[in-house]
């Protein structure tokens, strides 16, 4: 492929530009080829199709899902894969049959890409496609200096959002769609296990829609700086969110919903601990609901942009480590330890 450069030059009285072009084959990334190991390696520089973009990655996010892809892999996962659902970049060069976007612009990528016409597309929830492909998972994702996506699944930054703002997007969304199924309203008080990057964001998030919110969090540097509990202290809750995944989390929320409380299922368990026993007839009488969320649609990846660039949902401060992408082993220790928040790589 070739990058583009202009310089001024003189002739005739006047500058012109002319286009320099470089050739770039490869590009640095980190390949999962066997679930419990990563490689930073070469590989082509994708090249986009009549209706795809190929972005300059910017900044990219990590999160506990790349850590559980990359050490005991995923239900979506096909190998081998480049990881990363978190990002954000310029675009570099778009397919013949592109027209709504050109190179230079800043853009997120929504990581999935849907069918449209399955009944879940067909209700809004784009998310839940019978044919989703996820970038990261099923296609490349964005631990790379390159990526290509189809250009319908790309939102334009808005003007003065910063790349390692905008890059908040991905899990703002899934946070967005996770109080939307709570049906969080204007007064309601949220009770949020876990404050971490997601139990953070999605207190912020409530905040910004007229909720008080408590976290419950036992980890002392964590529960001091959002101002949580490390337990619950009796209180009840018109919704609970749990954003860890903990078995004990979730039987202390359940316990801690007011009548017509709504429990939110955001955090998947592990498959060893993933049942227990549910009270059903105390459900029943307090007319209580529980409600899975996973992932979010494309237009919470909208909402969410909208929601940072407008100031209503603060991001800035949640960033503890801004690394290099050749340094990833590090990243996944810091985020198994819970010794950060959240960690920014670049290629």
């Amino acid at each position: 492929m070739a990058k583009v450069t202009s310089v001024p030059f003189w002739g005739g009285g006047f500058f012109l530009n002319i286009h320099l072009w470089e050739c770039v084959m490869n590009m640095k990334c980190i390949q999962v080829r066997e679930v419990g190991s990563f490689v930073m390696t070469e590989t082509p520089v994708p090249e986009p199709g009549l209706e795809e973009v190929l972005v300059k990655v910017e900044v990219a996010g990590l999160c506990r899902t790349d850590l559980k892809l990359i050490r005991v892999g995923h239900r979506d996962l096909t190998l081998p894969r480049i990881p990363a659902e978190e990002v954000v970049g310029q675009i570099w060069r778009v397919g013949e049959s592109v027209t709504e976007f050109e190179p230079g612009e800043r853009v997120y990528i929504y990581p999935g890409v849907w069918c449209g016409e399955c009944p879940a597309c067909r209700s809004g929830a784009d998310n839940l496609c019978r044919n989703m492909l996820i970038m990261g998972f099923h296609r490349d994702g964005g631990f790379a200096e390159y990526v290509k996506a189809p250009a319908r699944s790309l939102i334009k930054v808005p003007e003065g959002l910063a790349p390692e703002q905008a890059v908040f997007a991905e899990p703002l969304s899934c946070c967005l769609n996770a109080l939307e199924l709570g049906r969080v309203a204007e007064g309601e008080e949220v009770g949020i296990w876990g404050a971490g990057p997601a139990g953070t964001l999605l207190a912020r998030a409530a905040r910004a829609m007229g909720a008080a919110t408590m976290n419950m969090e036992p980890d002392r540097v964590r529960r001091e700086a959002i101002g949580g509990l490390e337990v619950n202290n009796g209180k009840l809750f018109d919704v609970c969110v749990v954003a860890v995944g903990s078995r004990e989390a979730y039987l202390a929320a359940l316990t801690a919903l007011k009548p017509r409380g709504r429990l939110v299922v955001f955090s998947g368990l592990p498959l060893d601990n993933a049942s227990f026993p549910v009270e059903f007839n105390h459900l029943h009488y307090h007319e209580q609901t529980l409600v899975g969320a996973y992932g979010c649609s494309y237009r919470h990846g909208r909402q969410a942009l909208e929601w940072l660039a407008d100031g209503r949902v603060e991001v800035c401060d949640l960033v503890s480590h801004r690394l290099p992408l050749r340094e990833l082993g590090r990243a996944l220790e810091l985020v198994e330890k819970r010794n950060c928040m959240k960690i920014l790589l670049y290629p």
